[in-house]
């Protein structure tokens, strides 16, 4: 469950929330299952937050700090995570189709996928117009 704190903060836009983020660097943000459909998180700190099942959909993560990041069964459908950082996220059953993906960062956080090494992966990974994940 999400933290209505957290939340509330979060919807108050970024600069606010980056902010908070600042002079809070050892809370670890709990979001899970937060509604944030079509939200516009352009740019935020969302590094080591808890972001299980979360309805990201529609949402703007471009150049989001998704690090570390549990995004464990999120719907991220149609999101756009353009350069966005997702060094050793946890995208365990979260909804990628759709999903904008161009220049984002995903050190370590494909690992995830059962039984498939890194280079499998890559390879078979379907790109459509604009980075898409199809």
């Amino acid at each position: 469950m999400a933290n209505k704190k957290h939340v509330a903060l979060l919807k108050q836009g970024v600069g606010a929330w980056n902010a908070w983020r600042r002079t809070n660097p050892r809370v670890r943000p709990s979001l899970s299952g937060a509604s944030l459909f079509g939200a516009t998180l352009c740019g935020a700190n969302l590094r080591e937050a808890d972001l299980r099942g979360a309805d990201l959909s529609y949402a703007n993560l471009c150049g989001a700090d998704l690090s570390h990041a549990d995004l464990r069964g999120a719907d991220l459908f149609w999101a756009s995570l353009g350069e966005a950082d997702l060094t050793q996220a946890n995208l365990s059953y979260a909804d990628l189709r759709g999903t904008g993906l161009s220049e984002a960062n995903l050190s370590d956080a494909l690992d995830w996928l059962p039984g498939m090494r890194r280079p499998e992966v890559l390879e078979t990974q379907e790109m459509g117009a604009g980075g898409m994940v199809r």
